[in-house]
């Protein structure tokens, strides 16, 4: 038997063939790999499983990703990953097929729209048919004002890439894309539509993209309202990792509870290695 937080056994994780990784804070913070990371994912391949790494982080792109992970030492390519931006991208080409999109966000994010066919300004003009912003590490105050300004006289539908309130780096927290739009609320009164987690979109897609089920699927993550509630929305397992933003206050004052809670991201190497 092995035990989470709380005593739980969570040895079922053994039967799990498809796991669903957070990265900031959960796999590394700022760039910073945590420990067993690398013998983790090895394992996962060894039983014959697959990571995938589902992240709200919109400011880089999936190429950014796999180059940023491949220099920490971690095997990956596309298929390894899911972003908020990828979802968005999936969404505004249903939605919004060849209509102009007011963006902000970072250079890589605004990229990676253009490469996928989305056709985007970073400026007031007519004919803009949506409004997307993004969390944006590049944030300027030229850009607030005009994303303000878009708001202000574009009455059209407006979206965000994710709704986390802080971003973990070394020292504490920044400001992610959740507290960017609240700003945009006080300022504008408008309201955006969240596409990432808790949104269960992306665990639908990399379940069906590897032929997984519910029960052969997990997710982890260290924040309970978007890594945890995405999970409970797709309906599939848990876990919530204490190495980044959440804390076990966190965890009684939510009403949606993960199906464990452990320490970091190596002690799921207890359950694989049985």
């Amino acid at each position: 038997m092995v035990i989470d937080y709380f005593g739980k056994d969570f040895s079922k994780l053994a039967n799990k063939k498809l796991f669903l990784f957070d990265m900031d804070g959960t796999i590394y913070m700022e760039g910073k790999l945590f420990k067993g990371v690398n013998e983790l994912l090895a394992k996962i391949v060894e039983k014959g499983g697959k990571y995938v790494f589902i992240t709200n982080n919109s400011s880089k792109s999936v190429k950014d990703y796999i180059d940023r992970l491949s220099a920490m030492g971690i095997p990956c390519d596309e298929s390894n990953f899911y972003t908020s931006t990828q979802a968005s991208c999936e969404l505004f080409k249903d939605r919004f097929n060849g209509e102009l999109v007011y963006a902000q966000g970072t250079d890589s994010f605004l990229k990676e729209l253009g490469e996928n066919g989305i056709r985007y300004t970073t400026k007031l003009e007519d004919g803009i048919g949506a409004i997307l912003v993004a969390y944006d590490s590049e944030l300027t105050g030229l850009k607030l004002r005009t994303t303000s300004e878009v708001l202000t006289k574009c009455d059209v539908p407006y979206y965000a890439t994710n709704p986390d309130w802080v971003c973990p780096v070394e020292f504490g927290y920044v400001p992610d894309c959740g507290s960017m739009c609240f700003g945009y609320e006080k300022a504008t009164g408008k309201t955006p539509i969240y596409i990432g987690k808790p949104n269960p979109m992306m665990i639908n897609l990399a379940r069906a993209k590897f032929g997984v089920t519910r029960a052969e699927t997990v997710v982890i993550g260290d924040r309970i309202y978007t890594d945890i509630a995405s999970g409970y929305n797709a309906e599939v397992d848990t876990i919530l990792v204490l190495s980044g933003e959440a804390t076990i206050a966190d965890y009684q004052a939510s009403d949606i509870k993960p199906t464990f809670v452990l320490k970091d991201v190596s002690e799921i190497l207890k359950s694989l290695n049985k």
